[in-house]
């Protein structure tokens, strides 16, 4: 299990970072990109640099340090114990990196979404694309506390339905196809408490490119 997120991550993980013990790291901070004020004026340069730099190399770090203290256990019941630090962090990690991709600047291809296979499946499952915007919204902003909210492509009824999972618990039932964070530290410096502003606004940078590559590699 300690290797979970190695398995599930895309191999791009260019910043560097040296565990505690002077060991070279398993995972490391992934580059943006684009730069943190790319995604203005939907999400702010402070958040987007407090949200990598700060957050998502907390999990960086929290990880390698719950994969090193595994790997050098000998007792069961420390590996068990262990598992709440490799499930959290290991989660932060796989969400952030699917995340960062999952944005593109609106000057770019941001908010685009072009004919294709995603759109006509959206159309297909949800009615709509707005209409499927609409209840992606509604889910994601019903979250009681921190989490995730989902877009995935489901292998047993193949089809896309949305997905929230609590905290950074990684979507392990369907393939990701797109995600938004919901935790406060994603929106709140601009936002405030209100989550459906952050929901309306993000779509303006979703990157469907990148959710559509996800979704037929899903369906292949």
């Amino acid at each position: 299990m300690f290797s979970i997120a190695r398995t599930l991550l895309r191999p791009t993980l260019s910043r560097a970072f040296a565990a505690p013990s002077g060991i070279a790291s398993l995972h490391t901070l992934p580059e943006l990109p684009y730069a943190y004020n790319a995604l203005e004026p939907y999400i702010s340069e402070q958040i987007m640099t407090l949200h990598h730099t700060k957050h998502h190399q907390t999990y960086v770090n929290g990880l390698n340090a719950a994969e090193e203290a595994y790997a050098k256990s000998t007792s069961t019941k420390e590996k068990i114990a262990l598992q709440a630090a490799l499930k959290f962090n290991g989660g932060g990690h796989i969400n952030h990196s699917l995340f960062w991709n999952n944005l593109s600047p609106a000057s770019k291809d941001g908010g685009k979404l072009a004919d294709g296979p995603l759109k006509q499946a959206l159309e297909r499952d949800f009615g709509s694309v707005e209409a499927f915007k609409k209840k992606f919204n509604a889910t994601t902003a019903a979250i009681q506390g921190s989490g995730w909210g989902w877009l995935g492509y489901s292998p047993a009824t193949k089809k896309l339905e949305l997905v929230t999972t609590a905290n950074q618990d990684p979507l392990i039932s369907h393939t990701p196809v797109l995600g938004v964070d919901i935790w406060e530290h994603a929106f709140y410096l601009q936002y405030l408490n209100v989550k459906p502003d952050y929901l309306t606004a993000i779509w303006n940078v979703i990157n469907f490119k990148e959710a559509e590559k996800r979704f037929l590699e899903a369906t292949q």
